[in-house]
């Protein structure tokens, strides 16, 4: 039987918005306490409404699994400013930029979300991207746009609005088409 605990654990507290690395932002509903084979647990109790997931994790494994305040603000901005620069994309098999991709996207980490939303990002010009970069990108944007709404107050679009206003403002990678003129030129 779940009982009321107090609002306040380890500088967290109910209402506040957090950032929990395996689902993005989430929000404190609730600290209770329940008894877990003979063991009294207390747990933060999140609430992630973008997925309808309600997480309860022992307030002891807080720091083990990576849950963190949100960002702050100078933080946001570095991540918008990462957005603005050139692509780095390694020149190893697909499958384990992927891999590394998801484990960045995954820590929790702004600046490493930042990066993936920026090595994958294609403007209107550029070719078409695989299936699986689209998706690797798109959850990458979309932890980024969550806590960039939340720390800075706004809706989720305005937030996606921002980001890729900041993409827009990166060095152009060119387009198939800018790259054959440049080499019929050359030749």
């Amino acid at each position: 039987m779940a009982t009321k605990k107090s609002v306040q654990r380890q500088g967290f507290k109910t209402g506040e918005y957090i950032v929990y690395p395996a689902h993005g932002v989430g929000q404190i509903i609730d600290i209770e306490e329940q008894e877990v084979a003979g063991l009294s647990l207390e747990l933060f109790v999140i609430n992630f409404e973008q997925d309808k997931l309600t997480l309860r994790v022992p307030i002891a494994k807080i720091k083990s699994v990576g849950m963190r305040k949100l960002a702050e603000t100078d933080m946001v901005e570095k991540g918008l400013k990462t957005v603005t620069g050139r692509a780095r994309i390694k020149r190893t098999m697909w499958s384990r930029r992927a891999q590394e991709y998801e484990a960045k996207i995954n820590s929790g980490d702004l600046i490493a979300i930042a990066e993936v939303v920026r090595d994958l990002y294609r403007s209107d010009d550029q070719p078409e991207q695989s299936y699986s970069e689209r998706q690797l990108f798109e959850a990458a944007m979309d932890r980024m746009s969550r806590e960039i709404a939340a720390v800075n107050k706004l809706t989720l679009t305005e937030a996606v609005k921002l980001i890729q206003k900041n993409l827009n403002k990166g060095p152009r990678r060119a387009s198939k088409s800018e790259e054959s003129d440049a080499e019929e030129a050359a030749a």
